[in-house]
C-alpha cells in the first residue's frame, strides 16, 4: 500500500476570513463549508456510536463544554455560535466536533491517532518545527487549511471542519503543535484542547503568553502542546487534570508522540492510547541523535519516513480494518515563527518531493 491510496479530496479546502466581530467571524467560516461541516457531524456520530458513545451521552458532553466556554471565554462561545448558524447545525453539534478528543476519552474501543512532532531548537534561536497529523482515514476528506484573521492575532495552519483551532502560527510569531495524550480522569467539563489551541492561536503573542493563558483556564482533559516563538523560546507541555508540566530541549531538539513525559503522570495514563507510542519516540530519538541537527525543519522530513517494520511514524492505513481502527498520516505541517509561515503537505512525510505543498504566511 502507498500513500496513493488514501482517499483525498482533488482540491485540499481553504477556509479564509477576516472579522473583528467572533460572531460575523463564525458565520462567514460555517458559510464557506456548509456542506462539509453538516458531512463531518454524520461521520463523527457514526464514530461515537462505533465507540459505545449514545447521542444522549455525546449531547450531554457537547452542553456542558459549551457551559464551560460560555462562561470562561464568552468571545469563542460567540465563535462557535456564528459557525453553527452560517452551518445551518445546532450549536451543540458544533461544539460535540469541537470537543470530539474529550467525548472520544471516553471510549475505550476508539483511541485516537499517532501524530509525531519534533521541534528543532538551534543554538541560533531559530526554532522550527515538523509533525504528521494522524488520525481516521475516514476524516481525510473534512479538514482545511485556514487563514483567520480580526481577532487580537491572526493566525494560519490547519484544523477540521467546524473545529475553530488545531496547528499553526500567528502574526506574533508564536507556533503550537498538538498532539493528543491520554489521562484517566480526563472529561468534557471544562476547555477542550482544540478550544484552547484556538484561544493561545488567537491571543498570545509568545511562549510566556501562552503558558500564562493556558493555565488561567480550566483544565479536564489532556494534550500536549509544542509551543515556540521568533524570539528562540520553546517548551513542550504535558496537559493534564492534574496539572501542567513543561518540559525543555535537550539535544538541540524537543520531542513529542502520544505518551506523557512527565513521570508524575504515567501511573492514571490511558495505555491503549498509546500502544506504539514508545516505538515512535526512541525510533526518533535514535535518528535524531545519530546526526548533526538538520539547519531546516524541511529536512527533518526523511527522519519522519518509516518503512513496514518499522514504527510508523509515517502512517498508511490498515483499509481491512474496521471503522475506527484505521489511521492514516492526513497532513504533514512545518511551522516557523520567523517567517510566521505553516507549509501544510496533503500527506506524509514520504510524499513531500510529489507535493502539492500549500505555503500560507500569518
Amino acid at each position: 500500500m502507498n500513500a496513493g491510496t488514501i482517499p483525498r479530496p482533488a482540491h485540499r479546502g481553504h477556509v479564509a476570513y477576516s472579522q473583528s466581530d467572533p460572531s460575523l467571524r463564525g458565520r462567514a467560516r460555517g458559510e464557506a463549508i456548509a456542506a462539509e461541516i453538516a458531512a463531518g457531524i454524520r461521520v463523527y456520530f457514526e464514530l461515537f456510536r462505533s465507540g459505545g458513545l449514545s447521542m444522549d451521552t455525546v449531547r450531554g458532553d457537547a452542553e456542558k463544554t459549551l457551559e464551560a466556554i460560555a462562561a470562561h471565554l464568552p468571545e469563542v462561545y460567540a465563535e462557535l455560535a456564528g459557525v453553527a448558524a452560517g452551518a445551518g447545525v445546532p450549536l451543540w453539534q458544533v461544539a460535540a466536533l469541537n470537543a470530539r478528543t474529550e467525548i472520544l476519552a471516553r471510549s475505550s474501543t476508539v483511541p485516537p491517532g499517532e501524530c509525531s512532532t519534533i521541534i528543532r531548537v538551534p543554538a541560533d534561536g531559530n526554532v522550527t518545527g515538523i509533525q504528521t497529523w494522524d488520525w481516521h482515514v475516514e476524516l481525510s476528506e473534512f479538514w482545511h487549511t485556514i487563514e483567520a484573521r480580526g481577532a487580537a492575532r491572526d493566525f494560519v495552519g490547519i484544523t477540521e471542519h467546524g473545529i475553530l483551532g488545531k496547528i499553526g502560527v500567528n502574526d506574533a510569531g508564536l507556533a503550537l503543535h498538538y498532539n493528543v495524550l491520554g489521562h484517566r480522569l480526563d472529561r468534557a467539563e471544562g476547555i477542550p484542547m482544540h478550544i484552547l489551541a484556538f484561544v493561545v492561536l488567537s491571543n498570545a503573542s509568545n511562549v510566556a503568553a501562552a503558558l500564562e493563558l493556558i493555565r488561567s483556564l480550566p483544565i479536564t482533559s489532556s494534550g500536549s502542546f509544542a509551543l515556540f516563538d521568533a524570539d528562540g523560546a520553546a517548551t513542550l507541555l504535558d496537559i493534564t487534570p492534574r496539572g501542567i508540566v513543561e518540559h525543555h530541549p535537550d539535544g538541540g531538539f524537543l520531542l513529542r508522540t502520544n505518551h506523557f513525559l512527565a513521570e508524575g503522570f504515567t501511573a492514571e495514563e490511558k495505555t491503549h492510547y498509546q500502544p506504539g507510542s514508545g516505538d515512535r519516540f526512541a525510533l526518533l530519538t535514535r535518528r535524531l541523535s545519530a546526526a548533526p541537527l538538520p539547519p531546516t525543519a524541511a529536512e527533518l522530513l526523511p527522519m519522519m519516513v518509516t518503512a513496514p517494520g518499522e514504527a510508523p511514524v509515517t502512517r498508511l492505513p490498515d483499509l481491512s480494518g474496521p471503522f475506527g481502527q484505521r489511521w492514516a498520516s492526513l497532513a504533514t505541517v512545518i511551522l516557523d515563527p520567523q517567517t510566521r509561515s505553516a507549509s501544510v503537505l496533503d500527506g506524509t512525510p514520504a510524499d513531500a518531493d510529489c507535493g502539492p505543498w500549500r505555503e500560507l504566511v500569518a
